[in-house]
């Protein structure tokens, strides 16, 4: 998108470009959302910004009424500076970690030297800038729609002290934090939080698919939400996700007991969401590479599972199996190995299946084996996120890897080629060159699946 098209797009308040760019108006010196119901500016008042951090570098504050820290994010797999890109991922999906420049560049296999030219290059500010803006924004939108002390919004944004977050709060957003908290109501446990999405969002045919692959009482799902437990090393608790169609948003209630870690479990909410997929601009893609050789399923999604290591026994158990023989056995697993308190129920950790001898399931013990190899593997080696490295596990072949990927990462380039359902799929369609569906062959996979429904 140029100026031009940002021009049109502001003018329509069309919510399919929301979070795409940023409007700054000059008469007022904020900056708002292509969506705001504010009465439309002179065009000559207006400038325009590609991201937020952008319009608060040039001064401007937020606005109060569209709030952009609300605006729906980006697919991290966009474009073509996929190093940046994932780099900035990462700042996003937990800012509690304030990993160093130089960490960060270790993650993704670049010197730092070269991660600072490319952030400056494809962002206009530097790692360290970023970082500071996206916990200022985050603790806004904490601000303005939770009830958490002060205190603890600034802990759940990565700050350490009160003193600084308020010295960074006026330094990036140029307001005061105390300006920003909204109507205090009733205190609770439950947080409730918007998580927007960019339309059009297909929820009927996430919320069966779903549906099909639950497991009660760890996950619960309604015609209009989505729900599950959760549990890892800092902390626990348990969400729903209530999808509210005309405001393309998800109204999401969750209880957790360590506030401070907020930030990346909302992170994996909208991963396994799927809520920052720009699904126009995919589907235009796979249009253009299919030539109609099948119908497409408007607003599609990738439906995620929590964890890749939960991703991956559940494609263990999935090998050579229907759909209601896996959801079956990974029920059994739960009910047998999943850790309990008073109110929830949560996926077994690994350290629990590779205890465990597994004679409740009646199946081959090569498969009790490759689940216990599984599990041995991400007990040793916990922020392992290099799957391919599983191959070397026996029992665990390229299909299981591929569907820990497509679900346990949302990986957005994964064509699960020797999966039956996709064969079948593609035998009932048009001839195509599926390796021309790329980037995007994740979200082909759910279309190939969704022919069969």
């Amino acid at each position: 998108m140029d100026t031009s098209h940002w021009q049109l797009a502001r003018q329509s308040r069309d919510h399919r470009f929301d979070g795409l760019f940023f409007i700054a108006v000059k008469s007022t010196g904020i900056y708002c959302r292509p969506i705001c119901p504010a009465p439309t500016a002179k065009e000559q008042n207006v400038e325009y910004f590609q991201y937020a951090h952008n319009a608060a570098q040039a001064g401007f504050r937020p606005c109060i009424r569209c709030r952009p820290d609300s605006a729906p994010g980006s697919s991290a797999w966009q474009g073509t500076k996929t190093t940046a890109l994932r780099a900035k991922q990462l700042i996003d999906n937990d800012l509690t970690k304030q990993q160093s420049c130089e960490q960060l560049a270790e993650r993704l296999g670049v010197s730092s030297r070269y991660l600072r030219q490319l952030f400056q290059q494809h962002f206009g500010i530097s790692v360290t800038q970023y970082r500071l803006f996206n916990q200022c924004h985050f603790a806004k939108k904490l601000l303005q729609e939770t009830n958490l002390p002060v205190s603890q919004v600034a802990f759940a944004a990565g700050f350490n002290s009160i003193r600084r977050f308020n010295d960074a709060f006026l330094q990036q957003l140029h307001i005061c934090p105390s300006k920003m908290r909204g109507k205090q109501s009733t205190k609770s446990a439950v947080l409730t939080l918007k998580l927007p999405f960019r339309p059009p969002y297909n929820w009927a045919a996430l919320q069966q698919f779903l549906h099909r692959r639950l497991i009660s009482p760890m996950e619960w799902i309604t015609d209009t939400s989505y729900g599950r437990s959760f549990k890892n090393d800092y902390c626990q608790g348990q969400f729903t996700a209530e999808y509210v169609e005309h405001k393309h948003h998800f109204l999401v209630r969750i209880d957790i007991d360590q506030p401070r870690f907020l930030q990346p479990i909302l992170s994996e909410i909208r991963r396994v969401l799927d809520l920052d997929a720009d699904t126009a601009q995919i589907e235009q893609h796979l249009a253009a590479q299919l030539h109609g050789a099948f119908a497409l399923a408007p607003g599609l999604r990738l439906p995620g599972i929590w964890s890749v290591f939960e991703a991956g026994i559940r494609a263990v158990l999935g090998q050579q199996v229907s759909v209601t023989a896996a959801h079956n056995l990974v029920t059994q697993l739960v009910n047998e190995l999943g850790e309990r308190d008073t109110e929830r129920v949560y996926f077994p950790t690994p350290e629990a299946v590779t205890n465990s001898e597994l004679g409740f399931f009646k199946m081959p013990q090569a498969r009790k084996n490759a689940l216990r190899n599984l599990a041995q593997f991400c007990a040793d080696n916990p922020d392992c996120q290099q799957l391919d490295q599983w191959l070397a596990l026996k029992g665990i072949g390229p299909w299981t890897v591929n569907y820990a990927k497509l679900r346990g990462q949302s990986q957005p380039d994964i064509l699960l080629a020797g999966d039956l359902g996709v064969k079948k799929a593609q035998a009932a369609a048009a001839p195509f060159n599926d390796e021309l569906c790329a980037p995007f062959r994740s979200y082909l996979t759910f279309h190939l699946w969704q022919q069969l429904t």
